[in-house]
């Protein structure tokens, strides 16, 4: 269980631990790993731009932060930057994201928010399968609601893989964090079946304001539309320190049962502090999250050992 109004208050002493997040220059990311750092765990956090990511490490200001360059968007940057861990890690968390894209394809032939919210943490988590203690975590959205995968085959799943035929940036996105929920799921059943040393979770942080709503108008080039959706985060919206409580709870809080969603308490889940939460119920079909499985280790070309 977790207790009602878990904040960062109940995180315990964690120096000696080890936290690797991707896309961890903003938003929830950037949030969680000032609050590990500060419980005196080392953080790693990814970013697709080296200043950035070092920029960040500065604001942070701590010798326990370190930044590795990585674009989930190309599975050679996954490669290399899994080659690049050497050492073993506690908690792996799947963070970065992008959201309500038009249609693009990442360097590798995948539509962009598939591509990069799941085939890309797919392939890095299973390049670093290994190296994991204890958990791996997935933060997924509210949106998952959204997705479907059609009939669920493995050929409905390809095609949307791949971008191809009717595109609607929201249905894409809601399908992209379905999978994050479907590839928690069969990955607390492998990781159990196959006596595999970590859990699997997910997580989603409410309506937080945080960069990734402004991805898509700034692709668009809709400065009104963004101006917008700044003044909607702004006036509705909890914090992204508020928001990145689900990923610290699941991050750090025990115990918890593999393959745990949390989620905000408040009114429709939009804020408030974290609690164990139910996905739609799609995201416990056993044989759509096999399917999803299959077609991810043929695109990455990642076989989980």
């Amino acid at each position: 269980m977790i207790p009602q109004g878990w904040n960062t208050k109940n995180i315990g002493d964690l120096s000696g631990k080890k936290f690797l997040i991707t896309g961890g220059t903003s938003g929830i990311g950037k949030e969680a790993a000032r609050e590990l750092i500060r419980a005196g765990a080392h953080v790693t956090i990814t970013a697709r731009d080296a200043q950035k990511g070092e920029a960040t490490a500065l604001e942070l200001g701590s010798k326990n932060i370190s930044v590795g360059s990585l674009d989930l968007t190309s599975l050679e940057s996954i490669s290399e930057f899994a080659k690049s861990v050497t050492e073993e890690f506690d908690v792996l968390v799947l963070n970065a994201g992008v959201m309500a894209t038009p249609l693009a394809h990442t360097k590798d032939g995948f539509e962009l928010q598939l591509g990069t919210n799941h085939l890309g943490h797919f392939a890095l988590a299973g390049l670093l399968q290994s190296k994991v203690i204890d958990r791996i975590i997935s933060v997924a959205s509210q949106a998952h609601r959204l997705g479907n995968f059609g009939d669920g085959s493995k050929e409905e799943i390809l095609r949307r893989a791949k971008g191809v035929g009717a595109y609607k940036p929201w249905g894409a996105y809601g399908d992209s964090k379905l999978a994050n929920l479907l590839f928690t799921n069969e990955l607390q059943r492998r990781a159990m079946k196959n006596n595999w040393r970590f859990s699997a979770y997910a997580v989603h942080p409410g309506y937080s304001n945080t960069n990734l709503q402004n991805v898509s108008p700034a692709m668009r080039g809709a400065t009104a539309e963004a101006r917008v959706t700044a003044a909607a985060n702004a006036l509705i919206a909890q914090s992204a320190s508020r928001g990145a409580l689900p990923t610290l709870c699941a991050a750090t809080h025990s115990p918890l049962v593999g393959a745990s969603y949390v989620g905000p308490d408040g009114f429709m889940e939009m804020r408030g502090f974290p609690k164990l939460t139910r996905a739609a119920g799609i995201a416990y079909d056993q044989e759509l999250a096999a399917n999803l499985w299959a077609v991810s280790e043929e695109l990455t070309g990642v076989t989980w050992g």
